[in-house]
């Protein structure tokens, strides 16, 4: 059997049987290269060089994380969530449900604007969610719904909007397909990912209305104080300005590390937060972002393993001799190819080179248009995000709604999001490729 299907498997087998994502991840990455033919040395020579090239994304989230920490340091964060606390406290409980939507929507907005507008992506996770915690047990609310509504905000906006996040992963899309011998309008990306981000939103309501709707017991077992900080009309401007410049510089550069620099600048410089605290900021905001860090950087390992096996390529190529000129089953096909290689990766980003290079010239050679063409490479590298153990989109949710041990990352949130977001990822990215 494929050595990239079997090491896929060991992992998500190992994930849900509760084993630590970052093992799962080395012990696949392992019985991959050993299945593939390569010797433990060649295997473990892969692993170390694909770490390399995720300590860049593990500085990334690091840096994101200081900048998080130095805004919650305005009192910005805080003083929202109190406004939220305050209104529940006060309303009876014939308002209780409209202050529910209320907060379910605010998260939702704070998610989607972590990718195309205050470019922090999950760093804000870990310090908004654990201080509602006690709100949503008032509520009994389903912390599997609020994982859903976090991955969604997190997934959706940058594959469909070119902005922030989304203007680096359409690059990649561009680029990548460039590279592989079709040359695109970047302008035509949000056209085709249309389709497959519909599929998203239809997860969103089943999850919300249908399969979450229920009330969930938690106990009330944290307190978690935290400092007040006084919130001024010169704090709102500064931190509207630390949020602009690391937007500007993100978009600019391509680089969040650049970005949460930017944003991490003017914060100080203004004293919008004191320098003194600069040190125990950073140091803070990087211990927060740890975990995510060293899960990101073990899936680079596992993805350089992946490619050295060469199996990829074989299992694309597999799968091409049983389709023909079939245009349906082949879509169908690519996309599980696209879900099993990013299952294992964990990142959209990483996975558009790898399938990119495969996918271009066999759909054109089916005779996929090129709309039809960037919704499967789009789709395909999504399907990761949003339901993979090893996705910062799930870790993420997980790091704050697990703030007191009672939400568990792989049955609360990696299951409820791979059910609710890929399989209509796959339909709808089926059905876009059919149809543009």
């Amino acid at each position: 059997m494929n050595a990239v299907i079997i090491a896929v498997l060991i992992m998500l087998v190992l994930s849900l049987l509760r084993v630590n994502v970052v093992v799962a991840l080395l012990i696949g990455a392992l019985s991959g290269g050993l299945i593939a033919g390569l010797s433990l040395k060649d295997t473990l020579t892969a692993i170390t060089d694909g770490l390399g090239g995720g300590a860049t994304i593990a500085l990334s989230y690091a840096l994101l994380g200081g900048f998080a920490v130095a805004i919650s340091r305005t009192g910005l964060p805080l003083w929202l969530v109190d406004k939220l606390v305050d209104s529940a406290k006060q309303n009876k409980s014939g308002n209780a449900n409209s202050v529910k939507w209320f907060l379910l929507a605010a998260i939702l907005l704070m998610a989607i604007a972590s990718q195309n507008i205050i470019p922090i992506h999950i760093a804000f996770i870990p310090l908004l969610i654990p201080p509602l915690l006690p709100l949503f047990n008032k509520f009994n609310l389903d912390r599997r719904l609020v994982a859903s509504i976090l991955t969604f905000g997190l997934t959706a906006p940058y594959i469909l909007l070119p902005y922030g996040f989304g203007d680096i992963f359409h690059g990649i899309i561009a680029t990548q397909m460039e590279l592989a011998g079709m040359t695109i309008d970047r302008s035509d990306i949000p056209t085709a990912m249309l389709i497959p981000t519909a599929g998203l939103v239809v997860g969103l309501i089943v999850a919300v209305f249908v399969t979450y709707r229920k009330p969930r017991s938690y106990q009330d077992t944290t307190s978690f104080e935290v400092e007040r900080v006084e919130v001024t009309t010169k704090t709102i401007i500064f931190t509207i300005l630390a949020l602009a410049a690391a937007l500007a510089a993100q978009i600019e550069t391509e680089s969040m590390i650049v970005g949460a620099l930017a944003g991490i600048a003017v914060l100080f410089v203004t004293r919008a937060v004191r320098w003194s605290e600069s040190d125990r900021v950073l140091i803070e905001g990087m211990q927060m972002m740890a975990f995510i860090g060293f899960v990101m950087i073990a899936a680079n390992g596992f993805a350089s393993v992946m490619a050295a096996t060469g199996d990829v390529e074989a299992l694309v190529e597999g799968t091409t001799s049983l389709i023909g000129n079939n245009r349906g089953l082949a879509a169908l096909l690519m996309l599980v190819v696209g879900l099993v290689v990013t299952l294992g990766i964990g990142s959209s980003f990483a996975t558009i080179p790898i399938i990119a290079t495969l996918f271009v010239p066999f759909a054109m050679e089916v005779g996929f248009s090129p709309l039809a063409i960037i919704a499967l490479i789009g789709t395909a590298g999504a399907l990761g995000d949003a339901g993979s153990p090893a996705s910062d989109s799930t870790l993420g949710p997980t790091s704050g709604l697990n703030a007191d041990g009672q939400h568990n990352h792989i049955w609360d949130t990696t299951v409820p999001t791979f059910i609710h977001y890929n399989i209509p990822l796959i339909l709808f990215g089926w059905i876009a490729a059919m149809v543009l």
